[in-house]
């Protein structure tokens, strides 16, 4: 294998609006002095990837950037097949990698194969918004946080050294990190339940505090992340609880308000219930278990119980991104809260039935049934957002804000199956089942294809395209000579 080395990835499907992120971060790096392969993972159609590749092409960047598209999945996809000769196979395969937050996320780990792999999404930002009269934090506090109006004083962009603070961690023993870091069992969240990360209720403020726990002195940080501003790391229902307590927002989909942290500190913790692979990074020298490949936003969830067994451990690092929230091609408000309820659903039933955690994979036995009571649990919770957003539709005086909120609940009910029980429980069983035999299936194949992947890394790089882009000698603007 070859040198360990940090390689900074981004997957998207929005390959229209990945440029600026790729520019950005290329400029964090550079002013901090490190010198990082990037690769752009992109889910787009041939269509998409046609239309707007030649965007990358226009970038201007220090860093040499690779990509990672349709065509270059479909012949790695391919090779895989190849390998393994066995057309039995070829469809988990496929499933593994297909177009999907889980899926795409699965080729960062192969082509990083043997390495330290910095994630961050499209729509992230290598700053930060960071409160300007910063508060001290209390003994077994590691953050805190708050919502500002978006155009309120009080705050401002603040720029970290990303990859040093990674490196700090990753892939080092607790005995190799930096002093300041706090060391415990797990962080809890007081706006957030702890195993599921579902939102408590709406807040305008929260905190991040340690709970007390030894670790071995020679556990490793397998995963870590930075801290996030922006719209931090909340549910669907935050913002739709934003948009009914805001008299003066006519959209659902409209952000008014920004999360700003006040303080913040980092830790090095046994669990990690907080898990954010929008902005986290890996150790990945010897292989590390799949994302689930799923579109339901929790394909991360994996590694939030992976990271529980012994002398595996993670970070939040000293440093902080920013979410800026990109509605471009992200399904309807709606849509992502019926998503986000299936997913709490699987996190609960996953996490119940774990019975083995190993190097490259988990164990569960949940074979994916829902019960009726899951299904009233789940609507009880959605119709009582829905009489929320009549009474607000027949109390406001703004006749654009009535209407939009007349919208959601019509669109709230259809989603939901008109909060009839046998229904919704038919349909969500149907789509609960799908999800769990793809999953497990999965995880038997993965550890083969990572022994594949290893020993082809050695010999020659995966397929990706070296994007022809302009390149500068430095971010001062100069070009270098082609």
């Amino acid at each position: 294998m070859k040198p360990k080395e940090t390689i900074f990835v981004i997957p998207t499907y929005r390959l229209r609006d990945v440029a600026q992120t790729i520019e950005e971060y290329d400029h964090n790096f550079w002013v901090n002095g490190h010198a990082p392969k990037i690769i752009v993972f992109d889910d787009s159609s041939v269509a998409n990837h046609e239309k707007y590749y030649p965007i990358l092409e226009q970038t201007k960047t220090v860093n040499d950037v690779f990509y990672v598209g349709p065509h270059e999945k479909e012949e790695f996809i391919t090779f895989l097949n190849q390998r393994l000769r066995d057309k039995k196979l070829e469809s988990l395969v496929r499933n593994l990698f297909r177009p999907s937050y889980g899926g795409n996320r699965n080729f960062t780990l192969m082509y990083t194969l043997g390495h330290l792999m910095v994630s961050s999404d499209d729509d992230m930002r290598p700053d930060a918004l960071i409160e300007n009269s910063p508060e001290s934090l209390s003994v077994d506090e590691i953050c805190r946080g708050k919502l500002f109006k978006a155009n309120q004083d009080g705050f401002a962009h603040r720029s970290f050294d990303l990859l040093t603070a990674f490196e700090d961690v990753l892939g080092k023993e607790v005995s190799q990190i930096p002093n300041n870091f706090e060391i415990g069992d797990l962080v809890v969240d007081t706006a957030m339940e702890l195993e599921t990360n579902t939102t408590k209720g709406y807040f305008k403020e929260n905190s991040l505090s340690l709970q007390p726990g030894k670790i071995l002195d020679n556990a490793v940080v397998k995963i870590a992340q930075t801290f996030r501003t922006g719209t931090n790391d909340i549910d669907t229902l935050d913002f739709v609880h934003m948009y009914l307590n805001n008299d003066s927002q006519i959209s659902p989909d409209e952000l008014n308000d920004v999360y700003v942290l006040v303080n913040f500190r980092p830790v090095v913790t046994n669990k990690n219930w907080r898990m954010d692979c929008g902005v986290a990074g890996y150790d990945n020298q010897f292989g590390l278990p799949p994302f689930f490949p799923t579109r339901l936003r929790f394909e991360d969830y994996i590694y939030r119980l992976w990271i529980q067994q012994e002398g595996v451990i993670a970070a939040h690092v000293d440093a902080v991104q920013n979410h800026i929230r990109n509605n471009y091609m992200r399904n309807p408000l709606v849509s992502e809260i019926f998503n986000e309820e299936i997913c709490n659903l699987l996190k609960k039933k996953i996490k119940n039935s774990v019975c083995k955690l190993e190097d490259l994979a988990i164990e569960f036995d949940y074979s994916g049934e829902v019960t009726s009571q899951d299904s009233e649990e789940i609507l009880q919770k959605i119709t009582t957002i829905y009489d929320q957003a009549v009474k607000a539709s027949a109390s406001t005086q703004n006749p654009e804000r009535q209407q939009s909120l007349q919208l959601f609940a019509e669109s709230l009910s259809r989603v939901f199956y008109g909060f009839e029980t046998d229904f919704f429980q038919q349909n969500v069983s149907r789509i609960v089942d799908d999800v769990i035999n793809q999953f497990q299936a999965s995880l038997e194949i993965w550890p083969t294809l990572v022994e594949i992947c290893y020993l082809q890394k050695d010999k020659k790089d995966l397929p990706q395209t070296r994007v022809q882009n302009q390149k500068l000698k430095s971010r001062n603007g100069a070009l270098k000579n082609s």
